[in-house]
């Protein structure tokens, strides 16, 4: 058996190690994305005429980018931390993994949208969804956590590595994933009551909730209905 800094050395050198490693790589695969973004913007601008709808793409420093189109907006968000799944996670059943545990953890890419109007005017009360998540081991490989198509286009961690053509089919099936999803109006006894205060405030800072109504759960949330 291990004294206890034997463990804490060998700890540093494998586990510590590691998630310093994938942190590297995640950020340096964020650094694609938003290159890749970027490129987005001006590709698909040169292909549309009507200035109302051209794609905008805002950088908010090395974790977090945005890529407006019409009336959606991306938010790509990098986690500043490295994540492990629990052991019932299907990952631990596979031969890659149980050659190698460490493996295991990812580093995250956080994919939300937000509606463009919410930012545009500063309404703080709107909500935005969490719609992908995107996890990267050592290896480069990876796989992506969403709804729909988004979780089964890209959910084969054991042989998929991350590269340019990869992210760039996860940034058009993300883009094509919001835009399919419009704007519905909320229940009416969900905004049937309103407070003075919102009413007055309303033309200044739009303080009503505004958002999608995605209608759907991940994989990892328990059914509440």
């Amino acid at each position: 058996m291990m004294k206890n800094q034997e463990q804490i050395v060998h700890l540093l050198k494998t586990k510590a190690s590691t998630k310093q490693e994938v942190y590297s790589i995640t950020k340096q695969v964020f650094a694609d994305f938003q290159e890749r973004l970027k490129q987005k913007e001006n590709e698909i601008n040169k292909e549309i005429e009507n200035e109302q709808v051209q794609v905008s793409y805002s950088s908010e420093g090395n974790f977090e980018s945005k890529l407006k189109f019409s009336g959606d907006t991306l938010l790509f968000h990098m986690h500043s931390n490295v994540f492990d799944f629990p052991s019932s996670h299907p990952m631990h059943k596979t031969k890659y993994i149980k050659e190698d545990k460490l493996r295991s953890f990812c580093g995250v890419i956080n994919i939300y949208n937000f509606l463009s109007d919410s930012f545009k005017f500063n309404r703080m009360n709107d909500a935005g969804y969490l719609i992908a998540r995107v996890f990267i081991n050592k290896d480069k490989h990876f796989f992506l956590e969403g709804d729909k198509q988004l979780g089964f286009l890209f959910n084969d961690f054991v042989n998929q590595q991350i590269n340019t053509k990869e992210i760039e089919k996860i940034i058009e099936e993300t883009m094509v994933y919001a835009l399919n999803f419009d704007l519905q109006t909320p229940n009416f006894n969900e905004v049937k009551v309103v407070s003075v205060h919102q009413i007055l405030d309303i033309n200044n800072n739009q303080k009503l909730k505004t958002a999608k109504r995605m209608g759907y759960k991940f994989s990892f949330e328990t059914n509440n209905d």
